[in-house]
């Protein structure tokens, strides 16, 4: 079987000890993301299988149509909306999706608050550069921490709010709110005070239609001069541009980011990584050694599941296993 991996940017893949599960199958891993339709129909002319990371790939029904003999799409992780699954259904492709660990992510999270209230990355920079202690940092202890959003990754950052000695308060919906209510979480009805009140403010919103551009730039402008907005979960949640213009009025002071419109971003290009308020790091909220075996893992025994005939729950469209 021919089995095509896209966008294994740091040549991970094949590194994995779970990569020796495809032994015997013909694999072709590329490192690079295409966007031009073309290249990537010449990319996947001859793939019987497509293992997606994540959603660096975004796989349409103009693409589906131009892949006859694609027979499956193994997602890292959940499906999300960059697979038209209707199409895939159509054509009788067959979607598996994964299962993902909010440990990885929640940790990051709390590794960039860290990085942004003690200045870790701008006096590592500075101090390389023959400098001595030039900001002030604040503690944690006694701060207000905001979590919009609390799902798994949420409540798991606002639990190491709480080791911290820090005041936690949650903002989302109904079910969000019950979740965060059961673990002792004060719940603040007003959304702007989810804005207002923290000292940190941690997004964790999913991204779909109805929440593209959630934040804006006026819910911004309620934040305090010295608080730290940090979003570990999709750059467009926040509206185009409004975080470049909310840092650079002073409201809030600082941002830590770990996701960017248009990834990957390079050449240091983004206009977020010449602020020395800012924080960032290239999408690292799910990339560990531990995670990664996982993910991977069940992306190829999904394959090789839907192969033998044996497909797992992990199937997205069984409408699809009867039309081929």
């Amino acid at each position: 079987m021919n089995i095509t991996i896209l966008d294994d940017y740091q040549d991970a893949v094949r590194g994995l000890a779970a990569y020796a599960r495809l032994a015997g199958h013909n694999v072709t891993v590329h490192r690079d993301t295409v966007s031009d339709a073309d290249a990537l129909v010449a990319r996947l002319a001859d793939a019987d299988a497509l293992v997606l990371i994540r959603e660096r790939t975004r796989i349409s029904a103009a693409l589906i149509e131009r892949l006859p003999g694609l027979k499956i799409i193994s997602q890292t992780g959940g499906a999300g909306k960059h697979i038209d699954v209707e199409a895939c259904t159509r054509a009788g492709i067959v979607v598996c999706a994964g299962t993902g660990s909010p440990d990885a992510p929640a940790e990051l999270t709390w590794g960039l608050i860290l990085a942004s209230v003690r200045s870790i990355a701008l006096e590592d920079r500075r101090l390389r550069a023959g400098q001595w202690q030039t900001t002030i940092g604040r503690s944690l202890k006694g701060l207000t921490l905001g979590i919009y959003g609390y799902g798994k990754i949420g409540s798991l950052v606002a639990g190491y709010g709480k080791v911290f000695g820090m005041k936690v308060i949650a903002f989302g919906r109904e079910a969000s709110a019950r979740r965060a209510l059961a673990d002792g979480v004060e719940v603040v009805s007003e959304r702007s005070k989810i804005f207002s009140e923290p000292d940190v403010l941690s997004l964790h919103v999913r991204l779909a239609p109805e929440t593209r551009g959630m934040v804006r730039r006026e819910d911004l402008a309620l934040m305090k001069r010295d608080a730290v907005f940090v979003n570990t979960s999709r750059a467009e949640l926040v509206g185009p541009r409004a975080l470049e213009a909310a840092l650079a009025s002073g409201r809030p002071g600082f941002a830590a980011v770990d996701v960017f419109e248009g990834e990957p971003v390079l050449g240091a290009g983004h206009p977020l990584l010449k602020m020395d308020n800012v924080v960032a790091t290239p999408h690292l909220g799910y990339v560990t050694a531990d995670n990664y075996e996982s993910y991977f893992g069940t992306a190829f025994d999904n394959i090789l599941a839907v192969t033998a005939g044996t497909p797992a729950r992990t199937v997205v469209n069984p409408e699809a296993l009867g039309k081929r």
